[in-house]
């Protein structure tokens, strides 16, 4: 049966890089994934508890307002939160195997609402993962995990210290890099087909860094309406994988 957590109980310090995943869809995408390590706590409100499925611990009760106190300020619990290790990463050579799909690689994107939601579109669309970078993308957990809704733990993703030689690790395994860039010539609906395709996105307002766009074999555009705002990179990741899939169909 559940154990009752005292509600002015702190999480102790994890020694080996817990962080928290809060919500719903992600808490329990994290407990189904056979990858990640047991989680050091568990937490559920009572009417919660019984959602929570995890061969490795049972939730303590917590009362909902307790658990907001245990999380940062505004954070959407829907009743439950999981502390653990984030998913660990997969080798670039291992998703450069995959095949015929597509992958998502983000330059210095950092917005953790925003590196969910492509987690969230990569699953939805049938991506094969998402490539990071080491140092300047957020850790896979937290808000991250909430705005991916599940999608951290079902989309592998491998994390890299240079972006523009994993292009060259992926060119020669015979994936075809398309850089998303606004002033392109070419639209992305033309420039697709069916080949293993890396859609390339940058960060919000300064786009491609000059190097990795150097490294992509194509850049693309969504046309967009004259005098529209840019889509977020969240947007353009979604309509990007949409085109990709539809491509290979």
């Amino acid at each position: 049966m559940p154990r009752h957590a005292h509600r002015h109980h702190r999480p102790k310090r994890a020694e080996d890089g817990a962080l928290w995943v809060w919500g719903r869809h992600a808490v329990r995408a994290a407990l189904a994934n056979p990858e990640r390590s047991s989680p050091v706590r568990l937490l559920a409100t009572a009417e919660r508890a019984a959602e929570l499925d995890s061969p490795f611990a049972q939730p303590e009760i917590i009362e909902a307002a307790a658990l907001s106190r245990l999380l940062p300020a505004g954070a959407a619990h829907q009743g439950m939160a999981l502390l653990g290790p984030p998913p660990p990463p997969t080798a670039l050579s291992q998703l450069a195997a995959e095949g015929r799909s597509s992958l998502v690689m983000l330059d210095q994107v950092t917005d953790p609402a925003n590196v969910g939601a492509v987690f969230r579109s990569a699953w939805a669309l049938g991506a094969a993962g998402v490539v990071l970078q080491e140092r300047r993308a957020p850790a896979l957990a937290s808000a991250v995990a909430k705005a991916a809704a599940g999608g951290i733990d079902k989309v592998a993703h491998a994390r890299v210290v240079n972006l523009a030689r994993a292009l060259d690790e992926l060119d020669a395994a015979g994936w075809r890099a398309v850089g998303l860039d606004a002033n392109a010539e070419d639209t992305l609906d033309g420039i697709l087909d069916d080949q293993p395709t890396v859609i390339v996105l940058g960060a919000e307002g300064e786009g491609l860094r000059r190097l990795v766009a150097e490294h992509c074999q194509a850049r693309a555009r969504i046309p967009m309406a004259a005098g529209a705002e840019s889509l977020n990179i969240a947007a353009v990741a979604a309509i990007a994988l949409y085109e990709a899939a539809r491509a290979r169909r």
